[in-house]
């Protein structure tokens, strides 16, 4: 069976051999015709081509030098959706091109406080823009060139912890029953699907009170090393502000950073400087913290809180905390932190002396007997002083007598705690700042030793 091309060349040496000369002549004419045409019309393509490619480049280069340009910051107020023909056409009237696209277009406000309407909204793809976000636009034709990142205060960038807490379980002696906290903070976040399943709304928040020094901060930092959760760590003081508005700022932007960061831990110390009892004051300042308080309050429980978002507040003082921070669904856990117990206080002296070098001969039960009423940051003073006394006797090389180290430990006694009972190890010693009830120095010789055995050697 022929092929479609062979039929054809068949049926073309057929019309030749049946053409006269002149035929052939004058075919012949009109193909070379026919070429010439195609020719010039390629020619011309070729030339249009070569235009179309010159206004390409040039158009680039006009984007690329108005990209270039300082931007004027402005915001997306609204995006509206263009359509002519629901608008009723008047006869004779003229016609607005820009009236005629279809489409989306954009009402924005610059940082120059004015409000424009872009009919064409710019190099920007306007599906990808919504109401509030942050875009660069032209100073001139005001189009949007570019999307910017979200404006956050620079004070609550600073507050964002870049390295994640290092903390363990294991580093905090003594608040066994506060680990409680553990269910309200870090299950929520890393076992999400338990919480669904039972169909329980896990607790906003946490608040941890106590004496200063009994661990507060160190459990949180604990609780945030155990997720990996973004940390931000905010001081009460830092929200109060002179200017109006300025600390409800600081809470909006900061849970807003949280929210693009989530899951985040947000710890608040001092919270009693923000969160205190309302009362009636004619003092602008106090107005000034219960605003920033009410803010506080619509960002844990309001239309739009975020559970991915967890938040711990510390405070000294719980007794004059405002009664809306502390009801359930805020602040739902109240975690006390009391000073440690003995065996408490044996358990905080050997985590902070686990990194020296310890007699075997050191006692800490007779220790934390000897630190009645001292906090953790205490004891870990006292692990700091006793290995700067090991650190001063080396470097005399030679014995000092115990009237020297009876000076140096006074000194400790009054640095560390002003307690009328107070603990100071030298290498050798505890004792009473009571000098007239003192025993003799033969009894002030125990075998507690704290001693840097580096040093030594």
């Amino acid at each position: 069976m022929a092929t479609p091309m062979v039929e054809d060349s068949n049926f073309e040496d057929d019309q030749l051999s049946s053409m006269s000369t002149d035929d052939i002549v004058r075919a012949s004419r009109l193909l070379d015709n026919e070429i010439q045409i195609l020719k010039e019309e390629l020619q011309r393509t070729n030339l249009d081509l070569d235009s179309l490619k010159e206004k390409i480049k040039e158009n680039q280069e006009k984007i690329k030098l108005n990209k270039q340009l300082p931007y004027l910051v402005g915001n997306i107020v609204e995006i509206l959706e263009m359509n002519p023909e629901d608008e009723a056409e008047e006869d004779g009237a003229n016609i607005d091109l820009d009236s005629q696209r279809k489409g989306k277009c954009v009402v924005l406000k610059t940082s120059t406080r004015q409000t424009i309407f872009l009919p064409v909204v710019g190099l920007v793809d306007p599906d990808k823009l919504k109401p509030g976000d942050l875009v660069g636009v032209n100073k001139d034709s005001y189009l949007i060139l570019d999307t910017l990142p979200s404006e956050y205060d620079s004070r609550v960038k600073a507050m964002e912890v870049d390295e994640k807490p290092t903390e363990d379980y294991n580093d905090i002696g003594g608040l066994e029953k506060q680990e409680k906290l553990v269910e309200a903070i870090v299950l929520p976040m890393t076992h999400k699907e338990r919480f669904q399943k039972l169909g329980v709304r896990p607790p906003k928040g946490v608040l941890l009170y106590g004496p200063p020094g009994t661990g507060k901060t160190l459990m949180a930092r604990a609780c945030a090393a155990q997720t990996n959760a973004t940390f931000l760590k905010l001081a009460g003081p830092q929200l109060v502000q002179m200017f109006i508005g300025d600390g409800a700022k600081l809470v909006r932007d900061a849970f807003q950073l949280a929210k693009e960061k989530s899951p985040c831990i947000i710890f608040i110390d001092e919270i009693d400087a923000i969160g205190t009892k309302r009362f009636d004051s004619e003092v602008s300042g106090d107005r000034e913290v219960q605003r920033t308080m009410l803010e506080l309050l619509n960002q844990l429980d309001g239309f739009s809180s975020d559970d991915r978002i967890k938040v711990i507040a510390a405070t000294n003082r719980a007794d004059i905390l405002d009664p809306a921070l502390m009801r359930s669904g805020r602040l739902d856990r109240k975690i006390e932190f009391p000073h440690p117990t003995e065996e408490a206080r044996a358990r905080i002296l050997q985590i902070h002396s686990r990194k020296m070098n310890v007699h075997p001969d050191v006692n800490f039960e007779e220790l934390a007997r000897s630190t009645d009423d001292f906090n953790g940051a205490q004891l870990k003073a006292v692990c700091v002083e006793a290995g700067m006394l090991a650190l001063r006797r080396d470097a005399t090389e030679t014995p000092q007598p115990i009237s020297r180290n009876l000076r140096l430990a006074e000194t400790i006694a009054n640095r560390i705690a002003k307690h009328s009972h107070t603990v100071a190890c030298s290498s050798t010693m505890i004792w009473k700042t009571d000098r007239k009830n003192a025993p003799s120095v033969e009894s002030l010789l125990y075998s507690n030793k704290l001693i840097n055995r580096g040093l030594e050697n």
